[in-house]
C-alpha cells in the first residue's frame, strides 16, 4: 500500500503527515510535487494543509486547476482514499470534488486552538474505526474554514457530514462553532466516503506526545489503512 501527500505551492503541512505515515504507522508513503503526481502508482492521496498558491483568488482556487486534479478524480473513480486536510479541503472543495464553500471566520481572524468534535459518520474512508456520536479531539489553524452550504445544498449531503464542532460533552452549539460554520460542520466526504475533507488538522493530534493519551487523529490514518486492505 502505498501513499501520496501532494505539495502544491505553498503546502507547508506534508512533512507532518509524512512524519505520522511514515515514522508511526511505518507505511510507504511520498511527497509528490503536485504537477508529477499519478493515480495509478498510489493507493491513496493526502492533500496536507498550508496556503497553496498564497491561497490568491481563495483558498485552494488555484490549485484546483492543477493537472493533480484529474489524477484524483481517476482515484475516486476506483474509489481510493483522499484526504483534504484544511487548505486540501478547501482545495477539494474547490475542484468541486466536495460539496459547499469555505469562507472567511466569522471573525475575520486566523484561529489556531484545539476543539473537540462529534463523529457523525463512521462509514468512510477515514472515520470507520471511530463510533458514531463519539468525541475527539484536534486542532484548527485557519482563516478560511466556515464551511457554508445553502439549504439545497444541505438537504443533499445532510448523510454526508462526517466531523461536527461541539463542546467535551458533544453538545453541537454556537457557542463551541470557532468559525462561524454552517451547522457546526467541520468535515464532510463524497457520495461513496472515500473522499473526506476536514478543516481540524488530524496528523497533529496523531501522537501522545502532543495530545495527550488520545492521539484521535491517528485513528483517521488507520481508517484509511482499513479501508485500503479491505478494498484491495
Amino acid at each position: 500500500m502505498k501513499v501520496a501527500v501532494l505539495k502544491f505551492p505553498g503546502t507547508n503541512c506534508d512533512e507532518d503527515v509524512l512524519h505520522v505515515l511514515r515514522n508511526v504507522l511505518k507505511v510507504d508513503a511520498n511527497i509528490v510535487w503536485h504537477e508529477h503526481f499519478k493515480a495509478d502508482s498510489f493507493d491513496a492521496a493526502i492533500l496536507p494543509g498550508g496556503f497553496s498558491y498564497g491561497d490568491y483568488l481563495r483558498a485552494g482556487a488555484i490549485a484546483a486547476h492543477s493537472p493533480s486534479v484529474k489524477q484524483l478524480e481517476l482515484m475516486d473513480d476506483d474509489c481510493k482514499p483522499i484526504l483534504g486536510i484544511c487548505n486540501g479541503f478547501q482545495i477539494l472543495v474547490e475542484a468541486g470534488l466536495l460539496p459547499g464553500a469555505l469562507l472567511l471566520n466569522s471573525t475575520l481572524t486566523f484561529i489556531c486552538k484545539w476543539v473537540h468534535l462529534r463523529v457523525e459518520k463512521t462509514d468512510t474512508a477515514f472515520t470507520n474505526l471511530f463510533k458514531t456520536g463519539q468525541v475527539v479531539k484536534m486542532p484548527i489553524a485557519h482563516k478560511e474554514g466556515r464551511f457554508f452550504a445553502d439549504e439545497r445544498t444541505l438537504k443533499r449531503i445532510s448523510e454526508r457530514i462526517v466531523l461536527r464542532y461541539c463542546d467535551e460533552n458533544g453538545r453541537v452549539t454556537e457557542e463551541y462553532n470557532p468559525n462561524g460554520s454552517t451547522e457546526n460542520i467541520a468535515g464532510i466526504c463524497d457520495k461513496d466516503g472515500n473522499i473526506v475533507g476536514l478543516m481540524p488538522h488530524p496528523e497533529r493530534a496523531s501522537e501522545k506526545i502532543l495530545s495527550g493519551n488520545f492521539p484521535d487523529g491517528l485513528l483517521m490514518f488507520k481508517s484509511m489503512l482499513k479501508w485500503m486492505r479491505e478494498n484491495e
